[in-house]
């Protein structure tokens, strides 16, 4: 009985210094200074608006930069909020880790088109409809320009540019989406000198369906530079228009 009672009190004092051992450690690693900060950005390969140095630059300018800084007196949460205010960014989660170090990871906004708009406006556009500020950021995108309005923008361009997203052919070849007042789209492509009359945004698969046999069939045994323009806003037809050497319109 005493032995027992014996084992069972040196299993409290234990369990007592290991606890104490816990609180003391832990309260003189709070009092150590960060030794290291470790960002990673997500999807890096498919986007450069974000940088890691970027990040750390941008802490030090608001004063957050935990190197150096006691451990107990960084706040995650407070550089999270601080990062997130970029429209670039997502998502950032900061994490304090062992050995005085500290770890951000930042999901950034992936832009699908470039916006130009006709009143002055410049920004980028995500496939969540989120814009951002084009300012000191550069992107090989698609650029839409013309009568765009910010609702016309998350809705038509929206569509389009997530069709183009998804589709690697068409997001290496068209170039530039103008608007006009009407809300009609032509597309310019990086190949071809022709414009493309797109129409309204809808059907889109469609159109670019019936754009791409076009390329594929006609335009090998015609030559790329016989039309100036070509047109797939009509339902199940190509219409074409010959240079101005030939003012004859051909259909397909």
């Amino acid at each position: 009985m005493l032995k027992h009672l014996f084992n069972f009190l040196l299993l409290i004092m234990a369990v007592a210094y290991l606890a104490f051992a816990v609180v003391r450690y832990s309260h003189a690693e709070d009092m150590l200074p960060c030794a290291a900060l470790q960002v990673t950005v997500i999807d890096s390969a498919h986007a450069t608006l974000i940088s890691a140095r970027g990040i750390e630059d941008a802490l030090r300018q608001e004063r957050m930069h935990p190197v150096g800084e006691r451990m107990r007196d960084i706040n995650p949460f407070a550089i999270e909020q601080t990062l997130e205010r970029d429209s670039f960014i997502r998502d950032a989660i900061c994490t304090i880790t062992p050995g005085e170090r500290v770890r951000i990871l930042v999901v950034q906004r992936i832009p699908m088109l470039r916006i130009m708009d006709d009143a002055g406006g410049d920004y980028y556009i995500d496939e969540e409809g989120t814009f951002m500020e084009a300012e000191g950021y550069e992107a090989n995108l698609a650029v839409a320009t013309g009568s765009i309005s910010p609702a016309f923008a998350k809705r038509e361009l929206l569509v389009l540019g997530s069709f183009l997203r998804s589709h690697e052919f068409w997001d290496g070849q068209v170039e530039q989406i103008v608007v006009h007042p009407n809300k009609e789209v032509d597309l310019i492509m990086r190949v071809g000198d022709q414009v493309v009359h797109f129409g309204t945004v809808e059907r889109v698969a469609e159109k670019f369906s019936n754009l791409r046999a076009f390329y594929t069939t006609i335009m090998p045994k015609v030559g790329w530079h016989k039309y100036s323009e070509i047109s797939v806003a009509y339902e199940g037809r190509v219409i074409c228009r010959k240079r101005k050497t030939d003012n004859k319109v051909a259909g397909a």
